[in-house]
């Protein structure tokens, strides 16, 4: 079907909270599908036909201008920090399977996290992804493991389910391409804090000291009574522990920052009283998010569908086969928080602040490129 769109954009930034207000119309097909957001894209140009010189003799008239759109370059004033760039002495980053395109080789990476390896149905670890597919990498590499099921991940920490040894010793044996394996479990089922602390230790016991053991975990501002991951008791079992200080605000909550600076200033406070140094990671996004205040694309009740068409004026429908459809435009508000160069270098230059010098970014290929230049690591 083919869906025109009708742009009226209001953008606003809120000086250094990089809040975008979007307003556009939107035309809302039955059966239509939404375009992939997607990088960087090539420009391509219409080829331009041969212009037909009129009978009279005059001058043909000019063709219609060729503009270039680089979708790339930013769409607002992109102003840059000041200053010298950060200097970290880890600098983590992550890749993911069948987008080992988007890493390279120039940027300043230190650990490289490959995400990564799922529990499948069965209880087993899936294929595990071959580290050579990133191209140019000299230094250490991590398999990301997650388990992305809440049950699931109590099938495989709990013992007597007969799962756990076998996912241990999967793991320890993909480790031998590795430099080391990382525990992204982020659904641990609270009756199973104890059984994920052993779960670590026993991988550890496993893979032996020479292979580095890594866990991630959610952002914390103050001990919580029962966490699963606190702080201090999967500390000693580990090498490193990277804070997702990230996702502050999400898919389905009130409009804000992914990473507000205040808050990331009371995880790294509260972080640095429990972690020592050399162990602690400090997560950062490269991500944005958007949320619409009002979104048409759902499962409706009958009386759902009949209110919405009266309260857009829409009377008319059309039958596909019998089946009735409508087609409206409305207008609806997009509000945006993501990060660029200037609010991450900020954000850095608060975690040095705090004698904080290994940092992680989730993840390689959605960040402002014009960030690399601003990011070195300690020699």
């Amino acid at each position: 079907m083919n869906c025109k769109m009708k742009e009226k954009k209001l953008v606003r930034m809120l000086h250094r909270g990089f809040a975008c207000i979007l307003c556009s119309g939107i035309l809302l097909c039955t059966g239509a599908s939404s375009a992939a957001a997607g990088g960087k894209k090539d420009v391509q140009l219409k080829t331009a036909e041969p212009v037909p010189m009129p009978e009279d003799g005059s001058l043909p008239a000019p063709p219609p201008a060729q503009i270039e759109q680089d979708v790339s370059r930013p769409s607002y004033f992109h102003d840059l920090p000041s200053g010298d760039p950060v200097e970290f002495k880890e600098v983590w980053g992550y890749v993911m399977v069948d987008r080992e395109y988007e890493y390279d080789p120039s940027m300043p990476i230190t650990d490289l996290c490959y995400f990564g390896v799922e529990v499948d149905s069965y209880g087993d670890l899936e294929p595990i992804p071959n580290v050579s597919k990133i191209k140019g990498f000299k230094g250490r590499t991590h398999l990301v493991a997650a388990c992305s099921s809440r049950s699931l991940t109590h099938f495989v920490l709990d013992p007597k389910y007969g799962v756990r040894q076998n996912i241990i010793d999967s793991l320890a044996k993909a480790s031998r391409q590795y430099d080391g394996i990382q525990i992204d479990y982020e659904l641990v089922p609270a009756r199973d804090a104890k059984n994920f602390r052993t779960f670590l230790a026993d991988i550890r016991a496993k893979i032996g000291k020479e292979k580095w053991l890594t866990v991630c975990v959610p952002a914390r501002v103050k001990d919580i009574k029962d966490d699963i991951y606190n702080y201090k008791t999967l500390e000693p079992l580990v090498d490193r522990i990277i804070i997702m200080a990230y996702d502050q605000h999400w898919s389905t909550s009130e409009p804000g920052a992914v990473a507000g600076m205040d808050w990331c200033r009371r995880i790294a406070d509260y972080s640095v009283t429990v972690i020592p140094q050399k162990k602690l990671v400090m997560g950062l996004p490269f991500y944005g998010r958007t949320w619409q205040d009002t979104s048409y694309g759902k499962a409706w009740y009958f009386s759902g569908v009949n209110r919405i068409m009266n309260e857009n004026d829409m009377h008319v429908i059309q039958r596909e086969d019998g089946v009735p459809n409508f087609t409206f435009k409305t207008e609806v508000t997009v509000t945006g928080y993501f990060d660029d160069t200037y609010s991450l270098v900020e954000r850095c230059r608060m975690y040095q602040t705090k004698d904080i010098d290994r940092i992680a970014f989730w993840r390689i290929g959605q960040e402002d490129p014009s960030f690399w230049p601003w990011l070195k690591v300690k020699k």
